[in-house]
């Protein structure tokens, strides 16, 4: 079984037609910078692809 996921998005900005902030990943205790939605979601799957 597929352990639980657990983001938190903060954006702080939205230049240039995107979003600036951070993530935290709950489980892991762990917080990233990210300066594009790209980024964030690019983020997010490597995270949830480490630990299956």
């Amino acid at each position: 079984m597929k352990k639980e996921k657990t983001f938190i998005v903060q954006i702080k900005d939205t230049e240039s037609g995107t979003w600036q902030g951070t993530v935290q990943w709950v489980e892991k205790e762990k917080k990233e910078i990210f300066r594009s939605a790209l980024e964030l979601m690019k983020l997010m799957e490597s995270a949830v692809e480490s630990d299956d």
